[in-house]
């Protein structure tokens, strides 16, 4: 199935490793030219030279996403090299490790992280689509939201503002030929979650990831699937819901979760 990606300029924020990574791969496959973004210099060549040897288009930018400045350069730095950015997968968020004796002033900066950040994105590329007629803004959000444990309160009560915030944004543009998702995945088999997955097996002696992977889905993420999906499997929803085939498909929130949030 030709997904129509072919020649579409893609920007997916923190790209540099992950989820954000592993859909880059996927969408330079699709034939899409992605920026891939990094905090700092260089953070993002690693993927980009591994897309560009693989045959796929690719550039590496670098900035901060936590000030309009910052969300200005990165952009501009695309527009300048690419063109206007047609599709945009804010993937950036991340967890600060916290719990309920933390300073509140923390909650600011996963608010910051988590939705700011994109928001900013998203009100900096959506004039350039609403010339055209047509974009994609995607989300990355955590099914985490409807199961949170009592660490990183921070954390997934900014990401439970994203399916309202889409919501909010899909009917903002009504009629404009822009679409605005969200995916919520469960656990992830990133680098970072098969390191931590593959110690606590271990203390169990058990050893080889397909033997880790099971006994973490035994015991510790439970799903209905028997599986961890890889980056490059959310990569793929991304692709889909990028692709002219999801033109009817707005405000919604896919729970990519192998039937988490009900075991």
């Amino acid at each position: 199935m030709d997904l129509g990606l072919k020649g579409k300029v893609v920007l997916i924020s923190g790209s540099y490793r992950g989820t954000g990574a592993g859909t880059a791969k996927v969408l330079a496959t699709e034939g899409a030219i992605v920026a891939i973004h990094g905090h700092q210099e260089g953070q993002a060549s690693a993927v980009a030279d591994e897309i560009r040897l693989g045959g796929g288009e690719a550039i590496e930018v670098h900035g901060s996403l936590l000030t309009t400045d910052g969300v200005e350069n990165i952009v501009s730095d695309v527009e300048h090299r690419c063109g206007p950015v047609e599709v945009l997968v804010n993937n950036y968020g991340a967890p600060a490790k916290t719990n309920w004796s933390d300073p509140a002033e923390l909650w600011h900066e996963a608010w910051e992280t988590n939705v700011v950040s994109g928001v900013r994105l998203t009100q900096r590329v959506l004039p350039s689509m609403k010339e055209r007629g047509w974009g994609r803004i995607i989300f990355l959000g955590t099914v985490g939201t409807e199961k949170p444990g009592k660490e990183n309160p921070d954390y997934y009560a900014s990401k439970a503002a994203l399916p309202v915030a889409v919501r909010s944004l899909a009917k903002d543009l009504n009629g404009t030929g822009i679409t605005a998702n969200l995916i919520s995945p469960g656990i992830i088999a990133t680098h970072e979650v098969r390191e931590m997955l593959e110690k606590r097996a271990s203390r169990h002696n058990v050893e080889g990831w397909e033997q880790v992977q099971r006994w973490a889905i035994e015991n510790v993420t439970p799903n209905l699937t028997g599986r961890i999906p890889e980056p490059h499997d959310i990569g793929r929803y991304v692709a889909f819901l990028a692709s002219e085939a999801a033109w009817h498909i707005t405000g919604a929130d896919f729970k990519a979760d192998g039937g988490t949030i009900d075991t």
